[in-house]
């Protein structure tokens, strides 16, 4: 049928902000169907509580709401606008949850709102646990045998009739929050009571585990008169027993026999016909028996999920684009041109390559965390290899991950003992993958490994093959390498560094190697039919083949390097100024280009840039981009510290960067240089040194006196930064850092203890600067302004202080030569400023501080910094009324063993905005009190 014409104005509810288990894929989603939906000419109402999101940008959205995704709120907008339709299925389980307290309270009756893209029925049987159970054995699929308990007894009553090991699963939970497996009665009780306390409904699911068993997924589409289309089939590497979102993953599946993969689809159709009739997209999750391919229903997700983001980007088949469609009545037949630009987009994706995701953790932000994976999700971002092959595709996802990581191997890191390896491999955590192989170097018997991971033997004896292939390269060196076997090599995703560590040579020389070989990195597309006819929207990937199918123009372009996989320190704000900065450049008459590899982003989306690299943001890959496409330079500003961090290697082969030059990015990471221009300018900053060893830093100590603020030089998110006392804890913390990251400098500053911390960000074109927002933190310095609550503008800092800031900042933006942004920190203590630190680039504050003015602030910037404009020329007009507050949000609920004190290290996984009228408001004196109260204890 076509399109539904009642439907002229649409609700899209946002997932607020990010936590683990529900993450920026969401702002994909809902950013994707925006634009969907606008298309059609419909009004787009969004309400999302994330100021650090393109969905709640004006680039997206009609009318943006950045409230509280609260039932109030969704009444203030229904007053205020006459809304339709809601579309709740892009805004993960928040969105849905809210969708359902409305329509239990009756809000979208009252106010005349259909419920598009969504049953809700549906959403109640796949989320209570017990219906699941009993819709799936009336339309017999096979599940685990449990039952669901909604008291401490019943539970045991249940564990004691099925017997362990089994599985706890809590109802109404987010990236499997508080299950678990138990294998003994000792463990269970506390697994249950917390089970029960962490379901919202106070009910968890108790059935018999299934540990072990492969775990694959079905990506599918329904539209509105049954038709259903396979967008891709995922394969779980880990083995049941590890959270899908914490699992390396694959697709297409790689050791599943068509016979079973036929019967998984023909079982997926029929689960998602059976809990309700939506369109839309829906993610159905298998295990099946390795011994006898026994199939087993675990989970359906009748939405677009964190899988979909994954499938999206593997397949070049834009789900949510599609799901919007469907929701307002358009059937997968009648949507002509919305995929290939030749086709409809009813059609089953065909993939003429592999892909490989990596989760990304950070477990060191949460000192004494359980490290070991289970139900219960505990990544905070990931990576996307695409290759010809697995080995290809793993490799390069290893590459993109940014933890000093080559690849999969070959790289220098330190073997460890058996005995670790051996508790590794069956107690899997974030580095299971890396010791899988080292199990391999040391000579590990295939069984053994097999046994104790229970990872299939085809994705095992892909890792040994590569161990076997170092084994022949290390008899050679650079001079007398074959040339098949060095293709060989690059084909199997090795990277030039692990070459030149396999024969003892530099990367460089790798490089002129293969390049007088005719080794040469090609770019493939992504189409999502493997080239079966011509496609429109495509984007590329790099592989070692013969034809190249990206074909470079004559136009001038421009390099944005984006920020590659999500962690704390560096999340989503980094994109959102990406994507800004490739639509700028495009309003200047440039062909864009983006450089990224994280598969939950707005930035690698099909049609933001115009063209899309996949793949990792690694020097080698980069620059042979850059090669191909010869661009007019690079942006390093705003991809974060991972974008920067290459301005160094690009300075030195003479790529130009686009905006404030490496010497400037340089000069402020370097502390000494950085001193001398503050002194030079009559600006005060904190005491500090520098040292390479304890014994320095002690020497130092004596000079600069305690407390002291202890860090390494050249790290993201306040990574091993600690506030030390005594000498003790001083050595102590130094011997750390240097062992974590050998030969790096640690800096030592006199920490201004009880100080008022502030910070600035501002535009400068390298002769005029503007100031777009000075914040305030609520918490005393001390803590990582990512982590502290932070007012815009300033609360009750004086004119004095504030006019302080203000110089300070134009001076030292000018004297950085800056062009384009700098984020400059400020400690306050007895009415003098003195300057912690200045980022000339793109900051984590700078997409608050545009939602809070409704300016757009980073389009300026990249203006500036393409030399099309001066900051003189734009008519800045902040929409200054009341005040904005940043709020951190964690994760500590996945962690529930940490230490949760705050400090100079961030720990926070997202943030939301909440604005206020004026000081008197209730949340700020509560939020005040709170913060003052904790920090004082």
């Amino acid at each position: 049928m076509p399109r539904d014409r009642s439907i002229r104005s649409v609700l899209i509810i946002g997932s607020g902000p990010i936590v683990i288990g529900q993450a920026c894929e969401f702002d994909y989603s809902g950013s994707q169907a925006a634009r969907s939906l606008r298309e059609e000419g419909i009004e787009v109402t969004l309400i999302n509580s994330n100021p650090a999101t393109i969905m709640t940008d004006n680039v997206t959205a009609d009318n943006i709401y950045l409230k509280p995704l609260t039932k109030k709120s969704v009444r203030e907008i229904l007053e205020k606008h006459n809304i339709d339709a809601v579309l709740p299925t892009m805004g993960g389980q928040t969105a849905l949850n809210l969708a359902i307290d409305c329509d239990k309270a009756g809000i979208w009756d009252h106010y005349g709102v259909k419920i598009i893209g969504v049953d809700i029925n549906a959403i109640e049987t796949t989320e209570d646990r017990e219906k699941f159970r009993l819709k799936m054995h009336e339309l017999g699929v096979n599940v685990c045998k449990g039952e669901t308990a909604t008291s401490f007894l019943q539970g045991k009553e249940i564990a004691q009739e099925i017997g362990f090991p089994l599985v706890i699963r809590p109802s109404y939970t987010l990236g499997g929050s508080g299950g678990g497996f138990v294998h003994s009665y000792d463990e269970f009780e506390k697994a249950l009571t917390h089970g029960l306390h962490t379901s919202p409904i106070h009910e968890v699911l108790i059935e018999q585990s299934i540990l072990g068993w492969k775990e694959y997924e079905v990506e599918l589409i329904r539209d509105n008169v049954g038709n259903i289309i396979i967008i891709c089939s995922i394969e779980n590497f880990d083995p049941m027993g590890v959270h899908t979102g914490d699992s390396i993953t694959v697709a297409p599946a790689m050791t599943l026999p068509d016979t079973v993969y036929q019967e998984m689809r023909n079982l997926s159709k029929k689960m998602i016909n059976g809990i309700g009739k939506f369109a839309g997209g829906c993610n159905v999750q298998f295990a099946v028996n390795p011994e006898n391919d026994e199939i087993i229903g675990i989970e359906i997700n009748p939405r677009v999920s964190r899988s979909s983001a994954l499938a999206s980007k593997a397949t070049g088949y834009p789900i949510a684009k599609i799901a919007a469609k469907l929701a307002i009545g358009y059937n997968l037949d009648e949507l002509k041109n919305a995929i290939t630009g030749t086709t409809s987009a009813f059609f089953e994706p065909a993939i003429d390559y592999t892909i490989v995701k990596i989760p990304r953790w950070n477990f060191d932000k949460f000192q004494g965390s359980d490290r070991k994976l289970g139900l219960s999700m505990k990544s905070v971002g990931e990576a996307m290899g695409i290759g010809r092959n697995f080995q290809e595709a793993l490799q390069k996802a290893c590459q993109s991950l940014e933890i000093k990581r080559n690849g999969l191997g070959a790289d220098g890191k330190e073997l460890k003992k058996q005995e670790e390896i051996l508790y590794s491999l069956e107690n899997p955590s974030w580095n299971r993958l890396f010791h899988i192989y080292d199990a391999f170097k040391l000579g590990i018997p295939f069984k053994t490994i097999e046994k104790l991971t229970k990872i299939d033997k085809w994705f095992l004896s892909q890792i040994e093959e590569l161990i076997l292939l170092e084994n022949e390269i290390e008899k050679y060196s650079i001079e007398t390498i074959p040339a098949q076997l060095l293709r060989t090599a690059k084909e199997k995703g090795y990277a030039d560094r692990q070459l030149g560590h396999l024969m003892k040579c530099w990367e460089s020389e790798v490089y002129k190697k293969r390049k007088e070989l005719g080794i040469n990195r090609v770019y493939k597309l992504v189409d999502t039919c493997a080239a079966e006819f011509e496609a429109q929207t495509p984007y590329y990937y790099s592989t070692f083949d013969q034809e190249n199918e990206s074909h470079s123009s004559d136009k001038k372009k421009i390099i944005v390097l984006g920020s590659g996989p999500n962690r704390i320190g560096q999340g989503i704000e980094f994109d959102y100024s990406c994507v800004h900065g490739i639509l700028a450049a495009k309003e200047c008459g440039y062909e864009t280009i983006m450089i990224n590899c994280n598969p939950e982003t707005v930035s690698t989306d099909f049609d933001i840039a115009d063209k899309l690299y996949f793949e990792p943001v690694f020097w080698e890959h980069i620059y042979d981009i850059i090669e191909h496409e010869k661009p007019e330079g690079v942006i390093v500003q705003l991809g974060g510290q991972t974008a920067l961090k290459l301005a160094e290697k690009l300075e030195k082969y003479g790529v130009k960067i686009i905006g404030t030059s490496f010497e400037a990015l340089d000069l402020a990471e370097d502390r000494g240089s950085f001193s001398t221009l503050l002194k030079d300018n009559d600006i005060p900053y904190p005491k500090f040194g520098v040292a390479e060893d304890a014994e320095t830093a002690l020497e130092l100590s004596k000079e600069l006196g305690f407390p002291l603020l202890v860090r390494p030089s050249y790290v993201l998110g306040g990574q091993s930064m600690k506030i030390v006392i005594n000498e003790q804890e001083l050595e102590s913390h130094i011997i750390d850092i240097l062992k974590k990251i050998p030969g790096n400098k640690v800096l030592l500053d006199h920490f201004l203890d009880g100080a008022i911390e502030a910070e600035a960000d501002a535009i400068c074109d390298g002769e005029n600067v503007y100031i777009i927002g000075v914040m305030q933190h609520i918490e005393p310095a001390g803590i990582h302004s990512g982590d502290s609550y932070a007012v815009l503008p300033p609360y009750n800092l004086g004119d004095l202080v504030v006019q302080q800031i203000e110089t300070y900042t134009k001076k030292i933006a000018l004297e950085l030569k800056t062009v384009g942004l700098i984020n400059i920190q400020y400690a306050i203590k007895d009415d003098k400023v003195y300057v912690i630190e200045a980022n000339p680039r793109a900051s984590r504050t700078v997409p608050f501080i545009c939602k809070a003015y409704d300016e757009p602030y980073v389009n300026y910037a990249v203006k500036v910094m393409l030399g099309e404009k001066k900051v003189t020329d734009f008519k800045f007009n902040p929409k200054k009324k009341g005040y904005a507050i940043k709020e951190p949000v964690f994760s500590f609920a996945k962690f529930p063993n940490v230490n949760k004190e705050l400090g100079p290290e961030m720990k926070s996984t997202g943030e939301a905005i909440y604005f206020i009228d004026d000081l008197m408001d209730d949340y700020f004196m509560k939020i005040y009190s709170e913060r003052n109260l904790y920090l004082s204890r």
